[in-house]
């Protein structure tokens, strides 16, 4: 009796190791890979918005930047944010997963770092890095920070899956939707713009919906590659924002839900909520 005690108390201490282990691991590869944003940032020009940029863009982008941003308002560097909700990854049924995140994002040029943490059973965590950087996506999945369970790098698929998401994402970095950071505005109608963005060899293209208050409400990008049944293939993507705050003089959304717009109807796979946000302003 005394040795199976022994035995199963050295297995959880084993367990326990295990899992401090993997977490201080995932840490130190996650500082080591947000170092590399930082000395890559690029000085922004201009420094500070001006609303004469806001001169022949469809009415509802202009409607959406006076709402957001006043006038002078510095350009955003960098962001960093917190983050806390529910992860689906399942293919075929709905699992939702609770999640905690942190996120780096530079404007110039266009990155992010997103570090989740997804518990899949109460102790036992999957830690992934989703990642833009230089022109280049990459997605890396680890069961306890220790054993990848997926990982993908550097393909034209993700690269324009990544650029694409830190687009949709520029709601957080709103001066990063600015003509003069790039973004090409094309009319629609009076709710709805098209924008544009260019990263090197990768273009991708997102529809914005804006409601009554000028922010966005909803967008959609007509195909973004993902996985189904096993296989690559693109379908459209979608995306939803609420819950718009106050943070630094600009209006920015903590609420969101994106998903995608499979044949059978929407299927949303991340449900999420900005706690934190800080931001490093040009200057």
């Amino acid at each position: 009796m005394k040795l199976i005690i022994t035995i199963s108390i050295l297995i959880l201490v084993g367990i326990g190791i295990t899992i401090v282990y993997g977490k201080y691991q995932w840490q130190i590869d996650t500082v080591s890979l947000r170092a590399k944003f930082t000395r890559g940032r690029q000085i922004l020009q201009p420094k500070f918005y001006n609303q004469t940029e806001l001169e022949g863009l469809p009415a509802p982008v202009q409607r959406f930047f006076r709402k957001v941003l006043k006038d002078g308002q510095s350009l955003i560097e960098s962001a960093k944010l917190s983050q806390k909700g529910q992860f689906n990854m399942s293919e075929t049924e709905v699992k939702w997963n609770p999640f905690t995140a942190t996120q780096i994002a530079i404007a110039q040029p266009p990155g992010f770092d997103w570090d989740g943490h997804i518990q899949i059973v109460p102790g036992l965590n999957a830690f992934v890095h989703d990642t833009y950087r230089s022109g280049v996506g990459n997605l890396h999945a680890s069961l306890l920070g220790l054993f990848t369970v997926a990982e993908m790098h550097d393909t034209p698929e993700l690269n324009q899956g990544e650029l694409m998401r830190f687009f949709a994402e520029a709601a957080w970095y709103p001066t990063a939707l600015l003509p003069s950071q790039g973004v090409h505005w094309t009319a629609i109608d009076n709710n709805s713009a098209r924008g544009t963005l260019t990263d090197g060899k990768t273009t991708v293209s997102i529809v914005f919906w804006f409601n009554s208050e000028g922010t966005i409400d909803t967008f959609q990008a007509d195909a973004r590659y993902g996985t189904f049944n096993g296989k690559l293939s693109a379908m459209p993507w979608i995306g939803r924002l609420w819950n718009y705050a106050l943070r630094d003089g600009m209006y920015i959304p903590l609420n969101g839900e994106v998903g995608w717009r499979r044949p059978e109807g929407t299927w949303l796979y991340y449900k999420g909520q900005i706690t934190e946000i800080e931001y490093e302003f040009a200057s």
